[in-house]
């Protein structure tokens, strides 16, 4: 396992840490038992880092994260995030009142007396621009409820907005092959305020697996199912964004490049660790054998330039102007 410094925490993080959302739920079925090896068999690789969100099978996946925590002796670091309780999910729920119920009530589920890192959870756009939100936070940090906060968000111009709190450490924001944006100006403005990168969504909601084909199904709680038209929430995190259809043809182009003895899933999370703003990765597991070949791309060799030309001509031929332009 490799290691990259989160933003001015101090926090030395896995460069392939874990995402639990799958483990909490809108991923069709999961079983406790084996969401909880995967959780094992990543801190067993060197993973050090897990992020999650109150709202993952409405606590399901903090909890799993505690039980792990009682279950090993390592320093694990956990992200947790606030917001998308609200319904409706507006602006002036970020308000003191609920975001400190909201932290109150993952520090009981994380069994913890302080979140490491609490991320706003995609709030609207308007978000951003209410300094008092931050204020709040920063009290919170104050109270020793929180170690530090960051944002989760849908857009690049969200995070280069959010950045310029300066108690926002760390921009948690969609990237992977078949979404580059946030390489453009972000990642730039990012390493200037010493801000950390935690790319999610890495595999495209399991494109870049390679596994799915134009006959895959979904199960009906699975987000690859209810919304992959922005029905229930952002468009752009089923499948990042990309037609289905459209996006197994690129993957089929992406296919070639893959070196030998390598998953696509590897291919394409080393791919992301190829750019020195971002701090870390957090694709999902549901099993043990999912963490294992995500873990281990962590060491896999850097890519050479002419793969990384080819992967950014597929996504310009195939790709950007169905997404570069939404997010």
């Amino acid at each position: 396992m490799q290691y990259r410094e989160l933003g001015r925490t101090g926090w030395k993080v896995s460069t392939v840490s874990f995402g639990s959302w799958a483990i909490g739920g809108s991923w069709g079925n999961v079983d406790d038992k084996d969401s909880l090896a995967a959780l094992h068999r990543s801190i067993d690789l060197g993973v050090n880092f897990i992020d999650t969100a109150d709202v993952y099978g409405d606590g399901r996946s903090e909890r799993l994260v505690a039980q792990l925590r009682k279950e090993r002796s390592e320093n694990i670091i956990v992200a947790t995030k606030a917001g998308r309780r609200l319904d409706p999910h507006l602006a002036a729920g970020y308000n003191r009142a609920n975001l400190t119920a909201f932290v109150e009530r993952s520090l009981v589920n994380l069994n913890t007396e302080s979140i490491d890192l609490l991320q706003l959870h995609c709030p609207p756009t308007e978000v951003y621009y209410m300094p008092e939100t931050f204020g709040v936070l920063d009290d919170l940090v104050q109270a020793g409820k929180l170690r530090y906060y960051g944002v989760s968000v849908e857009k690049v111009e969200e995070a280069l907005k959010a950045i310029e709190y300066p108690n926002v450490q760390t921009v948690q924001i969609i990237f992977n092959m078949f979404r580059q944006r946030p390489a453009d100006l972000l990642f730039a403005e990012a390493l200037r305020h010493k801000v950390g990168i935690l790319a999610r969504v890495p595999l495209a909601s399991g494109l870049l697996t390679g596994k799915l084909n134009p006959r895959s199904s979904f199960e009906a709680d699975d987000h690859r199912t209810f919304n992959r038209h922005g029905e229930a929430f952002d468009r752009g995190e089923t499948f990042a964004g990309v037609d289905y259809e459209t996006g197994l043809k690129a993957v089929e182009q992406v296919r070639a490049f893959v070196p030998t003895g390598w998953s696509m899933a590897q291919f394409a999370l080393r791919w992301i660790l190829m750019f020195e703003a971002v701090t870390c990765t957090i694709p999902g597991a549901k099993n043990p054998a999912q963490a294992d070949d995500n873990s281990r791309s962590a060491d896999m060799p850097a890519l050479d330039t002419g793969t990384m030309d080819k992967i950014n001509s597929i996504y310009k031929t195939n790709i950007r102007e169905l997404v570069h332009h939404n997010w």
